[in-house]
Parts: structure tokens; C-alpha cells; sequence
């Protein structure tokens, strides 16, 4: 058993940590109320731009056969996976790469190759280290994400669909359930699937008049709405990282609380033992003469 002097200088230390913890936990909080406040705020724009995409799937022009219609083969997809920049949120990343990496081993054993644009530094770490066709990256948007850090590799994952480069496009990310849940999630993106659409619940259908020419406002449209998509999924995963940092830093917290407690009864336990012994070598010196 330590001694109670290296017993007291374990519980200052616990109890300095246990003040960091507090302090991060209630910048945390603070920081998640703002963060649901954007993530609630970009949602109007991001539901009304699916409900237009949505009448165009159900419309007939050719926004169908552009990015409805799926490619006879699959050969190569791309992936944008959204993590965050800083760690200590818990097993926020974890969930999602572990994931994230299922869906990528699954696409492998079909011999479709992944393209991976990354957005934060634990990703990119993360695929550093186990490998992976990394062509675009983004990191260090900050608590107040813009869009405009975000145009560049989303023009490029549209360039590179157009082209024919990839056949697909999908968007890994958490999902803001509540501040306990985060679920990870990975989303189509192109060719829209007319599932992932809520129709049943659209009033009515119509199709639109294009002016000048339908392909180059449907294109514009579709690089409007894989924006929003990806710049909304950016936002939530904010919230969810400081909700994540609250949840960890305040079972951080309660944790160092414990281990103090167990920590003082065991400096009490050391300091009866030491009183005890102290007083046996006086009695026995007593004795003796």
C-alpha cells in the first residue's frame, strides 16, 4: 500500500484533472446550444431543396436520366466522410469510421473501388494509417463551419460523377438524434434514390418550365442540394461533437469524483495504520523499560 503522503499528492492531482473536466464540460454545453441553434436554423433550407428535388424526381425531364438513373455498372464510388477536428467527444469517431470502414471493406469485396474525400483531421489520420485513395480533404472548419470551405471537393466529387469517374456518391456522417444519441450514418447521395424521398407526403407532382434550358438549372440545382446535404451533415456533426464532449467530460468528471473518494479512504486506511504502528513502538518502548 502507498504511503499517505504519495496518496495525498495522487488526489491533488485527480482533483486538479476534476476541475479541467468540469470546466470543458460547461464549455461544451454552451458550445452544443449554438451548434443546435445553426444545425436547426440550415434545416429549412436543407428540407425545402429535398422537396423540390423530389418533384423533379417524380417530374419527367432530363433531371431523370442525368442523376436518377442509376449506371449499369458500379465500378468505383466516392465517399465524402465527415469527422471531427479534435478528439475527447467519447467514441464519436470511432463509430463512425468503424462504420464508415465496414461499408468500405463490404464495397471492396464487390471490387468496387472508393474515392475518399475527407473532412476533419481524424479522418484523414485515421486513413493515413489503414490506407485508402484519398482525392480531396478539408480540415479545420472551426465551430462555425462555411459553406464556402466546403465548394471545393464538393465540385470535384460533381465534376468527377459527370465525367463518369465514379458511379455513385455517398456521404458518411453522424446523425444529431439528441444530445445522448449521435447515430453514424451513411447516405446516397448520387443518383438520388427516389426512396430516401418522403412522396407519399407531397400534395401533388408537377413538372417544371425550364428557361433558359433545363440542363443548366437542374445542374445548378443538384450542386445546390448536394451542398446543403454536405454542409448540413457538417453542421449536425459539430453538434454532435460538443454534445459528445459533454456526455465524455462529465462521466470524466464523475470518474475523477470516484477515484478521489476510493483515493481518500485508502489515505485514511494508510494514516490509522501509521497512527497504529506508532503507537505499538511507544508501548513496546514502554515496556521494554
Amino acid at each position: 500500500m502507498s504511503n499517505a503522503k504519495e496518496i495525498r499528492t495522487k488526489i491533488k492531482s485527480i482533483k486538479n484533472t476534476q476541475k479541467i473536466t468540469k470546466a470543458m464540460e460547461m464549455v461544451a454545453a454552451s458550445k452544443m446550444r449554438r451548434a443546435q441553434e445553426r444545425m436547426f436554423a440550415t434545416k429549412p433550407y436543407a428540407k425545402k431543396i429535398r422537396e423540390v428535388v423530389a418533384h423533379l424526381a417524380c417530374g419527367k425531364s432530363e433531371f431523370n436520366l442525368t442523376f436518377l438513373k442509376p449506371r449499369a455498372e458500379i465500378k468505383r464510388v466516392g465517399l465524402i466522410v465527415v469527422t471531427t477536428d479534435r478528439g475527447l467527444c467519447g467514441g464519436l469517431n470511432v463509430n463512425l469510421l468503424k462504420n464508415t470502414f465496414q461499408q468500405i471493406r463490404t464495397w471492396r469485396q464487390q471490387n468496387i473501388e472508393v474515392d475518399l474525400c475527407l473532412i476533419g483531421t481524424k479522418g484523414e489520420t485515421f486513413f493515413r494509417r489503414f490506407g485508402g485513395n484519398v482525392v480531396g480533404s478539408a480540415a479545420h472548419l472551426g465551430d462555425k463551419p462555411e459553406l464556402k470551405q466546403l465548394i471545393g471537393i464538393i465540385s470535384m466529387m460533381l465534376k468527377n460523377y459527370e465525367a463518369g469517374k465514379i458511379d455513385a456518391l455517398y456521404l458518411s456522417y453522424n446523425d444529431f438524434v439528441n444530445t445522448m444519441t449521435q447515430r453514424p450514418r451513411v447516405q446516397q447521395l448520387l443518383p438520388i434514390a427516389i426512396d430516401e424521398f418522403d412522396t407519399k407526403n407531397l400534395s401533388h407532382h408537377w413538372d417544371y418550365i425550364y428557361e433558359p434550358d433545363s440542363k443548366s438549372l437542374v445542374d445548378m440545382l443538384i450542386a445546390r442540394y448536394i451542398e446543403s446535404q454536405v454542409y448540413q451533415a457538417v453542421v449536425e456533426n459539430v453538434a454532435c461533437e460538443q454534445a459528445a464532449r459533454m456526455v465524455a467530460m462529465k462521466n470524466a468528471t464523475e470518474n475523477a469524483g470516484s477515484l478521489i473518494n476510493e483515493l481518500q479512504l485508502a489515505y485514511n486506511k494508510a494514516r490509522q495504520a501509521a497512527i497504529t504502528q506508532e503507537l505499538a513502538e511507544i508501548i513496546a518502548g514502554a515496556s521494554a523499560v
